[in-house]
C-alpha cells in the first residue's frame, strides 16, 4: 500500500494510505479463495439436503393421497391388493402422473449401469427389504420421484382380523426422492442411534435421496428411524 506522510508544525508525522498494493491484494483474494473451498462443500450438502428432504415429505404426502383417492373412487386400499385384479402399480398408475415403469432391476442413465443404493456401511445394495431385485415394480413421477416395491405387494395390513401380528403383513419399499441420479445414499442416524431416546434420539443433519417405507391399509410411513427423523423435523 503506497502512503504519504505528512507533518504539521509542531505535530508528529501522520500516515495517510491512498490505496492497496498489488501483493496485498493478492494475498486477500487468496485468503478468500481458501475460505471459499472450505466452505463451498458444506453450503452445498445442506442445500442439496434441504431440497431431499422437502422431495421426501411431498413423496410420502402425494402417495397418501392417490390411496385415499382410490379408496374413494374404486373402494379398495393396500390392504385389498391381490397382484392380480388389484395391483399396486395399477392404483398409483391411475391416482398420480406415472411417466415411466421398469419391471426388474434397474439402470442408470447410461443404459448399462444397474442401480444401486449404498447404505451406512457403504456397501452396495441398500438391504432385503427395499433394494431392487428381480421381482420388483418401480415407477417414475414427473416430479422425478422413484418409488420401488415387489412386483408381488399385496394384502398389506396391520389389521388384526385379516391375520395381521403386527406388522407381520406390512409391505415395504423405497423411495428415492431424485430418482436414478447420485448420489444413491440410503438416509441413515448422523448423530445418535437408531432406537435410541432422548439425548442418543436418531437425528438427520445432512438427509440424502433414499428412504425405505412400508405401507399397509391406507397408510405409508418411513421403515426406519432416520427417515422418521427426517419426516418429523421441523
Amino acid at each position: 500500500m503506497e502512503s504519504v506522510y505528512l507533518r504539521k508544525k509542531g505535530e508528529k508525522i501522520m500516515t495517510k494510505r491512498l490505496g492497496f498494493t498489488l501483493a496485498e491484494v493478492l494475498i486477500t483474494l487468496g485468503i478468500i479463495g481458501v475460505v471459499a473451498a472450505m466452505t463451498m462443500p458444506t453450503l452445498m450438502n445442506q442445500t442439496n439436503g434441504a431440497q431431499y428432504k422437502t422431495a421426501y415429505k411431498k413423496a410420502l404426502s402425494a402417495l397418501s393421497q392417490a390411496v385415499v383417492l382410490n379408496v374413494a373412487l374404486d373402494e379398495y386400499n393396500f390392504a385389498d391388493l391381490d397382484a392380480s385384479t388389484y395391483k399396486l402399480a395399477d392404483m398409483l398408475s391411475n391416482r398420480m402422473n406415472v411417466v415411466k415403469k421398469d419391471v426388474g432391476a434397474v439402470k442408470l442413465a447410461d443404459g448399462t449401469t444397474e442401480y444401486k443404493a449404498k447404505n451406512t456401511t457403504g456397501k452396495t445394495g441398500v438391504n432385503a427389504d427395499v433394494s431392487v431385485e428381480a421381482a420388483n415394480t418401480t415407477l417414475y413421477f414427473n416430479d422425478g420421484i422413484m418409488f420401488s416395491f415387489p412386483t408381488g405387494s399385496k394384502d398389506c395390513t396391520m389389521d388384526t382380523t385379516k391375520g395381521a401380528t403386527g406388522r407381520s403383513k406390512v409391505c415395504k419399499g423405497f423411495i428415492d426422492v431424485n430418482g436414478i441420479k447420485a448420489p444413491n445414499k440410503l438416509i441413515k442416524c448422523d448423530s445418535g442411534t437408531p432406537g435410541g431416546t432422548g439425548a442418543n434420539a436418531c437425528q438427520v443433519s445432512n438427509p440424502v435421496d433414499v428412504y425405505p417405507v412400508f405401507f399397509y391399509d391406507q397408510t405409508i410411513l418411513p421403515n426406519s428411524d432416520a427417515g422418521r427423523a427426517v419426516l418429523y423435523a421441523k
